[in-house]
């Protein structure tokens, strides 16, 4: 249905963007992460949560 409104053409370039917007959204993640206060999002990790029960 999408493919009727956009056109052919401009799906299978979509197609072709997906891994890229894919590590670029990887990357936003990460920076987010890194320029934010980390501990605070990393405190919804259940791996991660654990190790800094005492460090408050």
């Amino acid at each position: 249905m999408l493919s009727k409104v956009v056109g052919q053409k401009y799906m299978s370039m979509a197609k072709l963007w997906i891994p890229t917007l894919a590590v670029w959204g990887t990357v936003g993640g990460v920076a987010m992460v890194h320029m934010t206060e980390w501990r605070v999002i990393l405190d919804y990790v259940p791996y991660v949560n654990g190790k800094f029960k005492n460090d408050k």
